[in-house]
Parts: C-alpha cells; sequence; structure tokens
C-alpha cells in the first residue's frame, strides 16, 4: 500500500489519472457536481451528437469511486425500465471506455492472458474492440457485469494503463453528429427528426440552385448523396487548383466539410498531396455532371 498525505490510498495508487467514458444518449443526469467524489472531476462533451465521451480525472481513488457511483446509476436505470417490461432477465450494466489502441495490447495480454485473468478475477466481461473508433487512434473497451464486478474490473484497467503508458501521440475519438434523413418536397428541403419534418433553409436554398442547372434532373430520380440527381449520367472527371491557404477551410478539422461535401454532392473528391515549391493543390471531382456541379458549388460556398 502506498500513503498519501499520511493517508493510505485505496487500492495501493495514489497518482492522478483520466479515464474515458463513450456513452448514448442524454448523461447530464449521471452525476452532478455535487454528488462527484472529492478530487474527482468530470466533463462531457457537446454537440448534436447520439454519443458522448465522458472524461472523467482525479486521484485513482476518487475515480474508483465516481465510476461506482456511475455504474449504481446505470443499474437505478435498468431497475426503472424492468418496472413495467415484461423482461424477466436482468440486462447486466454495460460500460465503454476509450482507450489509446497503444495500451490495448497490454490489456490483452500475450495470448489473451491479461484480459482472462481480469475477466476470472472480477467476475465482469470485458472486450476489445479489434478496429479503431472513427477518425482516432482509441479503442473502446467495452465492460458488463454487476456494478461490484465493473469497479473491480475498472480498477484493474487502470494498473495495466498506468504500468503501460501510450506509446506515441495519440489522436483521441471525438463522436461525429448523426447525419438526419433529408427529403424534399414542394420545392423545400426538410431534415427528419423522430416523427416530424423540420424545414431546412439552407439546403432549400442549395436544391434550388441545382435544379437551375441544365444537368439537374426533376424530383423522382435519386442517387443516395443526393435526391434530385440523375444517377445515369456518365461518369466524368473535372479537376481545379485551390490556393494552400484555403485548402483547410475545404478540407474542414479531420476531413469533416470534405466529407459533408462527398455526401451532399454523391461526388467522389480526391485532394492530390502538397508539391514541394507550389503554392496550389489539385482537386479532382468525379461523378454525373450533376454530382459535379453541385460538388463545385458547395466547394466554391466553403
Amino acid at each position: 500500500m502506498n500513503t498519501k498525505d499520511g493517508k493510505v490510498t485505496e487500492g495501493g495508487l495514489n497518482v492522478t489519472l483520466t479515464i474515458r467514458l463513450l456513452m448514448h444518449g442524454k448523461v447530464k443526469h449521471l452525476l452532478l457536481p455535487q454528488q462527484l467524489p472529492s478530487g474527482a472531476r468530470i466533463n462531457i462533451s457537446e454537440g448534436s451528437c447520439p454519443e458522448r465521451i465522458v472524461t472523467i480525472t482525479g486521484p485513482t481513488d476518487a475515480i474508483f469511486k465516481a465510476f461506482s457511483m456511475i455504474a449504481l446509476k446505470f443499474e437505478e436505470d435498468i431497475n426503472a425500465s424492468m418496472t413495467n417490461s415484461t423482461v424477466t432477465s436482468k440486462p447486466p450494466v454495460t460500460l465503454r471506455l476509450v482507450v489509446p489502441a497503444s495500451q490495448c495490447g497490454s490489456l490483452i495480454g500475450k495470448g489473451g492472458s491479461k484480459i482472462k485473468e481480469i475477466r476470472e478475477s472480477t467476475g465482469a466481461q470485458v472486450q476489445v474492440a479489434g478496429d479503431m473508433l472513427p477518425n482516432s487512434t482509441e479503442r473502446a473497451v467495452t465492460i458488463s457485469g454487476t456494478p461490484d464486478a465493473i469497479i473491480q474490473c475498472v480498477k484493474q484497467i487502470c494498473v495495466v494503463m498506468l504500468e503501460s503508458p501510450p506509446k506515441g501521440a495519440t489522436i483521441p475519438y471525438r463522436p461525429k453528429p448523426a447525419s438526419a434523413p433529408i427529403i424534399f418536397a414542394g420545392g423545400q428541403a426538410f431534415t427528419i427528426q423522430g416523427q416530424y419534418a423540420i424545414p431546412h433553409p439552407d439546403l432549400t436554398k442549395l436544391h434550388q440552385l441545382a435544379m437551375q442547372h441544365p444537368p439537374f434532373t426533376p424530383l423522382g430520380q435519386t442517387t443516395p448523396g443526393f435526391p434530385g440527381l440523375d444517377a445515369t449520367s456518365p461518369t466524368s472527371s473535372h479537376e481545379l487548383t485551390i490556393p494552400n491557404d484555403l485548402i483547410g477551410c475545404i478540407i474542414g478539422r479531420q476531413g469533416s466539410k470534405i466529407n459533408e461535401i462527398r455526401q451532399m454532392s454523391g461526388a467522389q473528391i480526391k485532394i492530390a498531396n502538397a508539391t514541394e515549391g507550389s503554392a496550389e493543390r489539385q482537386v479532382t471531382i468525379t461523378g454525373s455532371p450533376a454530382n459535379i456541379s453541385l460538388a463545385q458549388y458547395l466547394i466554391n460556398a466553403r
């Protein structure tokens, strides 16, 4: 056991640690600041995403207490949902940690020995995702079981993470907003949210502009990329050059803007690597004439 300020710390660990959790839906009710154990700090990512990253930082004993509170809160939610349910078997509490991929090897152990040891000693189920989360170098580690099994499991995972720090730079996972379905009716664009169609003025303007161009066909002939475009048009390519100092506006953070343009236009867009001594980048747009026109418009709008 280690001591800190004359006190024995829980689990023999007295260092500050940061643990990241991936959760769905509204998680504000999980821990109110006044409920947090002393020394623990919690941060919930913002945005219009169905997923949230919950970051808990503090001394290890405070982190264990915070996890205990979260696991118990999840169990309360499960019990409440079963009150008027016909389900007879109680589902386990399930949490998803977000762990740098460089630490997952230590967590799994040689031939799976470490993860097997954690499962057997805690009674929790532990699964390490094979693939990294999108646009990151982190993997999801899913833990399920009783609140007590989960807290024992988190303690053991913390020990592994402290003994095997991440190697190299970690690109953290950032949840992306869910793209709402879009429909066009009466010359208006609407996004579908739940049971309601919400008018979308920006997309309406874009759609009206698109329909003024000769390559665009009447509504009814659709492509998955953008309703109202003719999928049968022959594929062609168009190249344009963009100054290096503007390319960041078009690509967006971690490629978010260029992916949005690809999805809305239905076109394939490739940006050439920067060439030494050149102040411009070559951009190749491939698709039907309608896809290309819309992609060009969206790029210029950026």
